[in-house]
């Protein structure tokens, strides 16, 4: 009678067992889904377009360009990935070695040293792979999130299995969220937060067998809930004061603060990958080099607060007039350059043409009179074989080309030169622009300032 009183106590127990596991695989899945389904939808209608317009599959490069010049633009935290590796393993396996010598040396839960055991090697077999097999770039910042879905599983099922509220393993909790805390976004750590104490409530409840839970067990749950929310609490805090130091230090470091464009530093940087990228991908790309005329004359005659204007309006008219995936930044001086990934010499042209408008539309008032800006524009197209020097090169030629025709055209001035790829200007081509079956002039120009800069 006994054996049978335990047997139907131990099988009410595995019932328990099996449907708290269940809630706690669904409020995982439900967690990944939430988090992880707006990513990969996104993700799949990213593939799907480039496949209709037939554009490379690596968009790396323009996703890190707009978060150096907006870190708030791109999805996610980007973490140091060994530091974040070497953090998490070393935890991971400090917690499911520290786990089985508890759980072994102290003999307290006989009955379940085997299926801890079993829990235990699931989750070292995860670790292994997680840390070791999978690429470190796998799943990108989902990584985190699959992770601690993993962990806050594996923990629930050993609290269950050593005593539920009286269990000495609670604290993988907050370890876990607030870890993730310093790595995604708030609402993601509420996220885990929510569904570790959910969790916690129903390994609780499987413990306790179906029983209702005594008051010392009540204050247990009750404090532990508690700290793990003020944990999670103050790892948002620092997390997000931690975000805003690196943003500052982002921005202080690729970021112009005249003009709010990006520095020389970082467009060296991005040209540089660019031309890997479209000798990789055969697909070329244009850069344009702008300087603005006059600004030494206008600096003389009102002062260089009046240039420091005419230099921001420049930048804002750049700005307004190229895409996301553009990068513009300001060389140094006067001097403006844009970058235009997959972008042939005609739609460089049209670009160009709507920043040299956009200057001359501009203009600045400053003593109750307009003073007229202009920009000089030259075109560099790169071809495979070609450097970053020679693009540079070949802009900077024909940007100065156009200064030297504007000089002879007072009344009128070409928009744009453009020099062929890999074919430098000879002394005639210079003496005469229109000489150069390349150059293309786009239009007449606006009245220039000053003079040429």
């Amino acid at each position: 009678m006994t054996g049978h009183a335990s047997r139907r106590r131990s099988t009410v127990t595995n019932a328990w067992l099996a449907a708290g596991l269940g809630i706690i695989v669904v409020l995982d899945l439900a967690l990944l889904w939430i988090v992880l389904g707006p990513a990969l939808a996104r993700r799949l209608d990213e593939r799907n377009a480039r496949r209709r317009n037939g554009a490379p599959g690596d968009a790396a490069l323009d996703l890190r360009a707009i978060a150096a010049l907006d870190p708030s633009s791109l999805p996610g935290d980007t973490v140091p990935t060994a530091a974040y590796d070497r953090v998490v393993r070393v935890a991971s396996w400090a917690y499911l070695l520290s786990t089985a010598v508890v759980v072994y040396a102290t003999g307290l839960w006989p009955a379940a040293e085997d299926p801890l055991l079993l829990v235990l090697a699931i989750g070292g077999v995860f670790i292994l792979f997680a840390h070791d097999i999978l690429p470190a770039t796998g799943l990108g910042a989902a990584r985190f999130v699959v992770e601690a879905a993993v962990a806050i599983t594996l923990v629930s099922l050993v609290i269950a299995l050593t005593g539920g509220a009286a269990s000495p393993f609670f604290y993988a909790y907050p370890l876990v969220v607030a870890g993730a805390a310093l790595v995604v976004r708030p609402i993601v750590t509420v996220a885990l937060g929510g569904v570790a104490i959910g969790s916690y409530f129903v390994a609780v409840a499987v413990a306790a067998g179906g029983t209702a839970p005594d008051p010392g067990s009540l204050a247990i749950v009750a404090v532990n809930v508690t700290a793990l929310l003020l944990l999670a609490y103050v790892a948002m805090v620092v997390a997000r004061e931690q975000r805003r130091t690196r943003d500052a230090a982002v921005r202080l470091s690729t970021i112009d603060t005249l003009t709010g464009l990006a520095n020389r530093g970082y467009i060296i940087a991005a040209l540089e990958r660019e031309i890997d990228r479209a000798t990789r991908y055969r697909r070329g790309f244009c850069l344009l080099m702008a300087d603005v005329d006059g600004l030494k004359e206008l600096n003389d005659t009102y002062g260089h607060r009046v240039g420091d204007r005419a230099l921001s309006t420049v930048a804002g008219v750049i700005r307004e007039n190229v895409r996301r995936i553009d990068t513009a930044a300001r060389l140094g001086g006067d001097e403006f350059v844009v970058l235009l990934p997959e972008t042939d010499r005609e739609g460089a042209r049209v670009v160009a043409d709507k920043i040299r408008q956009g200057v001359a539309a501009a203009g600045l008032g400053e003593r109750g009179a307009r003073i007229p800006m202009a920009v000089s524009i030259g075109l560099g197209e790169w071809a495979p074989g070609r450097s970053l020097d020679d693009v540079m090169a070949a802009a900077d030629d024909a940007m100065y080309d156009v200064k030297r025709l504007a000089r002879r055209r007072p009344n009128g001035r070409t928009a744009l030169e453009a020099v062929g790829p890999g074919r430098p200007t000879s002394a005639a081509e210079r003496a005469d622009p229109a000489a150069d079956p390349v150059a293309d002039p786009v239009g007449p120009a606006p009245r220039r300032g000053t003079g040429p800069g």
